[in-house]
């Protein structure tokens, strides 16, 4: 009997032990299995006595490494194994955290990055978060641009419920900002009337699939340009020349690559970019037309990452290592992928480039062949924080664009081939130091120099010529500022010494001609402003002067800079602003062909004579209406500039010999009206201009601008959450002003007779654009983006330029310049 009994308690075991078994579908506890591992590879496993309690894992492969076997476990447990040494790891349970983030007026803060060793995530439209930690004692951080950087263990957080976290402003960011999503997120309007592009929240633009500065910056009302380049941006009318571009506090005298089809500043590397076109700032001189700050992260990163990138022109790289705690250090270059594989998209904007030039075209006993290009930029930044008081930044640019093809001719039966080429260099550093010495008192420290060349060498095989021309500018600058805060003022007092030197180079070598013109221009400068907010945020006023010397010269030019923000209620702001500016460079073109036909545009120094110091002034008038996702913003301004030329103005038909000094006066509007409702922005821009220039040495003395484009507009539409960015949109805008010969009457004394200045127009501008990015993580520690653009759909050939020359029968010949056509891009790129 007992031994029945015993057999029976026997097989009831063994069907208790095979139902189980079958239940776990041949999986082995994971107790068991991290015993294995432990013998295998000489290691120890710590955790709580229950943790692993009826966890279940598949058998793992002996022949897999450690890091393999930990990394399966974790996918299947969802539990974290933190490596304490290198034989202990510690086994926890994930902790969820939450929180929605909060300016101090209770606005969401959506973008900002919430960091761990491990893993990180951003806020969504409501400033919510959520995020995985491996225990109490993990370390977040918590980041979003102008405001403090939090950093909490995640036992400080309430672990049951999401709470509210506000964020405090930086002191030194005293212009907040007072409109998100100004257009689509990312771009903020700010109290001093300036428009600021933060690209680490940027979603999407019509066309773009990567955040091209200068060609974002064409988004806002204001702000085009004529031939469709950002080497020719126009702000309020104004010539490129006109515009202040700063990288880290650096003037930057070459803004593009390709010539001009898109933007030489990295956007992996660049964080955000302020675009100010009245009221500007006490400490910023130059840029009578607009200024385009754009800045780096001053975030000293504690965790290495990095982005790999590629698309159909050019392939580049991103990364940020940390050194010490107290230091990180980024790197980012970017490179065209010409030599590896021509793509269509390359190939389409190579010969937008060249068109109508000696690099396509040459004389029928010339031809042409071995045309390449390349191009690259590459920089570095230092950041080191010794103390809490203390910060120091090192900032390093190179900027390279290489243009060459062979010209060849048969003399006397013997093919003779000579290179041609065109080149466009910068080298930039500057050294930024920060010290906070109380609460209230701060100073800055902001020295940079900057080199910029432009060399082309023309090779004409048939004269048996080499005409050699430099373009070379270099320029040192100092500024030291101090901030003074008290209750509700700031208090700004800086000095400011540049140095500039430009020398422009003409060499051919038969018949032999040599000339070669430098000048160096120092000029000194003090400036003072205030700032006042008063407690409710709803008025504040900021009231500067800036005082420049010029010692070549012996003037002394007085510059005061004013920005007035009053809210009329909880919807409705007025905004006045007003300043004078001037700047002492300019960019001349001899001729229409000069450099080849491809960049034409030379650096020249004032001499407050054929060449005088321009100034401007300019007012401005804005109200702006927001509720429940409607923003109405509407501005008048009126502009006057100074001591332009016509070489400066990019004339290509009447006038373009000619060598003038004058004027120009712009009354224009401008007005915006988005909606946004969840996740889609859709918004409707237009802009009118009235734009004339006074020359008065000249046949006609007042005409249209070059760049008078009188009326634009700019339809668009972005749906964005957390995986996708689509974007479509519609440019239209009146055609360029242009001058066309006489009628009957085309050429006389060989020359071309020209009918009054710019009395007709190019045809009218239209394109539409579609873009689309797709996000999507890859794992813990890498996530990718994947997108496509298409830029002129329609394939409309918008007409750009024209130009007259005369042929051998003395007929007017018209040469013209077109934009792209249906061109599209594609991107691929990882985060790590």
């Amino acid at each position: 009997m007992l031994k029945i009994k015993y057999i029976t308690f026997l097989i009831s075991v063994l069907i208790c032990f095979s139902v189980k078994a079958q239940a776990n579908d041949g999986k082995m506890s994971i107790i068991q299995v991290l015993n294995e591992i432990s013998k295998s590879h000489n290691v120890n496993f710590n955790y709580k006595s229950d943790l692993l309690k009826d966890i279940y894992v598949i058998p793992l492969d002996n022949d897999l490494s450690l890091n393999t076997k930990i990394e399966t476990l974790e996918q299947q447990t969802n539990l974290i194994f933190t490596k304490i040494s290198d034989v202990v790891f510690s086994i926890t349970k994930p902790i969820t955290i939450c929180g929605y983030l909060r300016d101090n007026l209770e606005n969401p803060l959506y973008g900002a990055t919430i960091n761990t060793k491990h893993n990180y995530t951003v806020t969504n439209d409501d400033g919510y978060f959520e995020i995985k930690v491996p225990s109490l004692e993990t370390l977040l951080t918590i980041r979003f641009i102008g405001f403090k950087t939090i950093e909490r263990q995640a036992q400080f957080f309430k672990l049951n419920s999401c709470e509210a976290i506000t964020l405090i402003e930086e002191a030194e960011v005293f212009s907040s900002v007072v409109l998100n999503g100004y257009i689509v997120k990312g771009i903020d309007k700010q109290q001093d009337g300036s428009i600021a592009i933060d690209y680490s929240k940027f979603t999407l633009l019509p066309g773009l699939i990567e955040s091209d500065v200068l060609h974002t910056v064409q988004a806002l009302p204001g702000v085009l340009s004529v031939d469709e380049t950002v080497s020719n941006i126009n702000i309020r009318g104004g010539a490129h020349d006109q515009n202040l571009m700063l990288w880290d506090g650096i003037k930057m005298y070459q803004s593009s690559h390709f010539f001009g089809l898109i933007s030489s500043f990295n956007p992996q590397i660049t964080q955000t970019a302020t675009v100010i076109n009245n009221g500007t700032d006490a400490s910023y001189t130059d840029g009578v037309s607009g200024t385009i700050d754009m800045h780096s992260s001053k975030t000293i990163e504690s965790n290495f990452k990095g982005s790999f990138g590629i698309n159909l022109l050019n392939a580049d790289l991103f990364l940020n290592a940390p050194i010490g705690e107290k230091s990180s250090v980024q790197i980012a270059g970017r490179k065209s992928i010409d030599e590896l594989v021509r793509t269509p998209t390359y190939k389409t904007y190579f010969e937008r480039v060249t068109q109508d030039t000696e690099v396509a075209e040459n004389t029928s006993n010339v031809s042409n062949s071995n045309q390449a290009f390349d191009f690259y930029d590459a920089s570095l930044r230092w950041l080191y924080k010794p103390s809490d008081k203390d910060f120091l930044r090192l900032n390093f640019m190179l900027v390279h664009n290489d243009l060459t093809f062979d010209e060849s001719a048969l003399f006397n039966g013997v093919e003779e081939t000579r290179e041609s080429s065109i080149s466009q260099n910068s080298i930039s550093v500057g050294l930024n130091y920060r010290r906070q010495w109380n609460d209230k008192l701060s100073t800055v420290l902001n020295v940079y120099n900057t080199d910029y060349t432009l060399q082309a060498v023309n090779a004409n095989v048939m004269a048996e010529q080499r005409f050699l021309q430099e373009n070379l500018v270099s320029e040192t600058s100092a500024k030291l500022e101090g901030f003074y805060t008290q209750n509700l003022w700031q208090f700004n007092l800086g000095y400011n010494f540049i140095e500039s030197e430009i020398t422009n180079l003409n060499d051919i070598d038969v018949p032999r001609f040599v000339r070669r013109d430098s000048e160096v221009l120092r000029e000194q400068a003090v400036f003072a402003q205030t700032q006042f907010e008063n407690d409710t945020k709803d008025l504040s006023v900021k009231l500067g002067v800036r005082a420049n010397y010029l010692e070549k010269f012996d003037e002394l030019i007085v510059e005061p800079r004013l920005s007035i923000r009053k809210a009329l209620g909880n919807h409705v702001e007025l905004e006045a602003l007003g300043e004078f500016k001037h700047q002492n460079t300019s960019q001349i073109i001899n001729f229409q062909n000069d450099f080849l036909g491809v960049e034409k545009r030379r650096w020249q120094l004032t001499d407050n004579d054929s060449i005088p110091i321009i100034k401007s002034k300019q007012a401005s008038l804005g109200l702006l209406y927001k509720n429940k996702g409607w923003l109405i913003d509407a501005k008048a301004y009126y502009k006057k500039v100074d001591g332009i030329t016509t070489q400066s103005q990019g004339f290509t038909t009447k006038y373009e010999f000619e060598k003038e000094k004058g004027s120009y006066d712009v009354l224009g509007a401008e007005f915006l009206i988005r909606k946004n409702y969840n996740h889609l922005n859709t918004w409707l821009s237009y802009s009118y201009i009235k734009n004339d220039y006074t020359f008065k040495t000249l046949e006609e003395i007042e005409f249209p601008s070059n760049f008078d484009i009188t009326h634009a507009f700019t339809l668009g539409t972005t749906y964005s959450n957390e995986s996708w960015s689509i974007s479509a949109g519609l440019n239209y805008r009146l055609g360029k002003p242009t001058s066309i010969p006489l009628v009957e009457n085309e050429v006389t004394a060989n020359a071309i007779n020209f009918d009054r200045a710019n009395n007709e127009r190019l045809q009218d501008y239209l394109r539409i654009d579609a873009s689309a990015l797709y996000k999507f993580k890859i794992n813990k520690v890498c996530r990718s983006e994947v997108g496509m653009s298409a830029w002129n759909i329609s394939d409309v050939k918008n007409p750009i330029n024209n130009y007259y020359r005369i042929d051998a029968y003395d007929n007017a010949i018209r040469f013209s310049r077109y934009s792209l056509g249906i061109t599209t891009n594609a991107v691929l790129r990882v985060y790590f």
